[in-house]
């Protein structure tokens, strides 16, 4: 049993260190969309063979360098937007469907408003651990009822876990590995229903019920969402919301973006967006 852990952790770092490759690949293509680089202007900027760059890519992405760079277009984004409408409608009408791990996550979802949470969040005791995903680093916040915390990381983890704390003020705070590294695999490599546990205003928890149901590979526009809701003139308090969460991937707000087809704002970081969109469509 401690050899398999082992190898998934071996696993679980050597695909975290393919992840840092492929971002400062996307984010070359991001930077120069405009010039069309080649496999061989990416190929240089990383320091690695043509071929070594395509095969990584590929096996991560599921598209290759140039496809992706085709994903880069205002054009295509806004086709997907275009796209997205009836395909939203579809799954608001049908719910979640589905259980690959690169599109549709089956979700068991609760949640609690500040003012439940105040009444109970003394007994909620939350486990954290820090963990390698297909995306990077992450931090993960665990409570007995479920996924309440999934943050990418690009700087100081202290920083995330001291703002988690002041988000979850009344809450019991552990570290514990080996229940982060569960909840991992279960988001990325395991067919299993994840629960979650989502802590927000009633606005903020109808916004991201919203986006749960957002089929994998889709793209949605704020208004979009807004209509969902309640009108589309709440398009603005509907990017606040999207802006809050702090369930990453799994509550897909990196597939909600303006109705021009920019992916401005994104909590991770624009190139993290795009690699996860990239797998997803790919």
């Amino acid at each position: 049993m401690v050899k398999d852990d082992a190898a998934v952790l071996q696993n679980q770092a050597a695909g975290a260190r393919d992840y840092e490759r492929v971002e400062r690949a996307i984010t070359f293509l991001i930077e120069n969309r405009d010039a069309q680089p080649s496999l061989e202007d990416v190929s240089e900027q990383l320091g690695l063979s043509a071929f070594h760059v395509q095969r990584l890519f590929t096996r991560w992405a599921g598209v290759s360098p140039k496809r992706f760079l085709s994903y880069l277009t205002i054009e295509h984004a806004k086709h997907r937007l275009e796209q997205s409408a009836s395909v939203l409608e579809a799954a608001y009408d049908a719910g979640l469907s589905g259980s690959s791990r690169l599109h549709d996550l089956m979700v068991s979802a609760e949640a609690m408003t500040p003012g439940e949470y105040k009444a109970m969040g003394s007994d909620l005791t939350i486990r954290h651990g820090l963990v390698p995903t297909p995306y990077g680093r992450a931090l993960f916040l665990v409570s007995d009822r479920g996924l309440c915390g999934l943050e990418f990381i690009d700087g100081a983890p202290e920083a995330l876990l001291a703002d988690a704390k002041e988000r979850w003020p009344l809450s019991q705070f552990i570290e514990d590995q080996s229940v982060a590294q569960a909840m991992s695999r279960k988001v990325f490599t395991e067919s299993e229903t994840i629960p979650i546990l989502m802590k927000g205003t009633p606005w903020q928890l109808q916004v991201w019920s919203a986006l749960l149901r957002i089929p994998g590979g889709s793209i949605v526009s704020y208004g979009q969402i807004a209509d969902s809701v309640c009108s589309r003139k709440a398009s603005r308090a509907v990017g606040t919301a999207v802006a809050a969460n702090h369930i990453g991937y799994v509550v897909p707000c990196h597939r909600v973006l303006r109705a021009t087809g920019l992916f401005k704002r994104y909590r991770w970081g624009a190139p993290r967006r795009w690699a996860i969109l990239a797998r997803e469509a790919g």
